[in-house]
């Protein structure tokens, strides 16, 4: 199993949880110019990470990969066993994965192209108000809970991503208690740790 991914990107989330997953796994890291290439594109013809190979078959789009991992070591039970707790793992998964993940955009200069650098700030002004909504909501999710179904799910280290970009780019998180909380357990688990030492460290 090898993971394709690129610093800072949301490919840090398949990687925390191949790492709480207990998977046997390789990683490669690709450089944006690298996902450009011939090579890259036959893997993910829309030249992003992560991708996911596995004995010559290949798996693109992160919450597909979240579940497949889910699905693969389900010892780990990063998805629930219930049909109740499956149905909130993807339930939280597919609003950070759909709604959260994508109102970042503008912040990674999807509105460049108005060549206009104030309709560009009002474009990631707005964004950022979305995404202060969004995360509001994840903070009440989170009120008494450690993880956002209530026991550790692929979800987590995805809103975990999120958060990292939220922090980079200057959303506004004040105020939003439960979200600090599991950021600072997030950054304190082994499983987070050694993704991060790999990806930060260059290693893979």
């Amino acid at each position: 199993m090898k993971l394709y991914y690129t610093p800072g990107t949301c490919a840090l989330a398949d990687h925390i949880a191949l790492e709480w997953a207990g998977a046997p796994y390789e990683t490669q890291r690709v450089s944006r110019e690298e996902r450009k290439s011939g090579a890259f594109l036959r893997l993910n013809p829309a030249g992003a990470v992560p991708v996911l190979e596995e004995d010559g078959w290949v798996l693109t789009q992160n919450a597909a990969i979240l579940g497949y991992i889910a699905d693969r070591f389900p010892r780990a039970r990063l998805a629930g066993v219930s049909a109740h707790e499956r149905a909130e793992t993807q339930r939280w998964l597919s609003f950070v994965n759909s709604d959260v993940h994508p109102a970042f955009h503008p912040l990674f200069g999807s509105t460049a192209w108005l060549e206009d650098d104030a309709l560009i700030a009002r474009s990631q002004e707005v964004a950022k108000r979305k995404l202060h909504g969004q995360f509001g909501i994840l903070d009440r999710q989170l009120a008494g809970r450690d993880w956002l179904t209530g026991t550790r799910s692929i979800a987590d280290p995805y809103l975990f991503v999120t958060l990292r970009w939220a922090r980079k780019t200057g959303v506004d998180l004040d105020g939003l208690d439960n979200l600090a909380r599991f950021f600072e357990r997030m950054q304190a688990d082994t499983g987070v740790l050694a993704a991060l030492e790999a990806e930060e460290g260059g290693q893979g």
